[in-house]
């Protein structure tokens, strides 16, 4: 697997985005969700959650803990995108 490099300076302007408000953000191109949508949707639950020991750098998990309450949780969703953008 050949590995893509994580140095790119990003482009966005994250203090600008930071600071707008929600009626700044263009959302004119999200679908209105319809009876519809919810009639045909369903709740996808991965099952209960297994209980590990992991040894994580502490940078790493100083991060999390930093953005706050049920940062547990947030890592579990940032394992789970990983995961699910390299499923084939």
């Amino acid at each position: 697997m050949k590995k893509k490099s994580t140095n790119i300076q990003s482009e966005t302007d994250w203090q600008r985005v930071m600071s707008m408000t929600d009626e700044e953000i263009d959302t004119s191109d999200i679908p209105e969700l319809t009876d519809d949508f919810f009639k045909n949707a369903h709740v996808r639950w991965p099952g209960n959650k297994k209980q590990l020991t992991l040894r994580l750098d502490p940078d790493v998990v100083d991060y999390f803990k930093h953005l706050g309450k049920g940062y547990q949780s947030t890592m579990n969703n940032v394992l789970r995108k990983f995961m699910e953008a390299h499923q084939h």
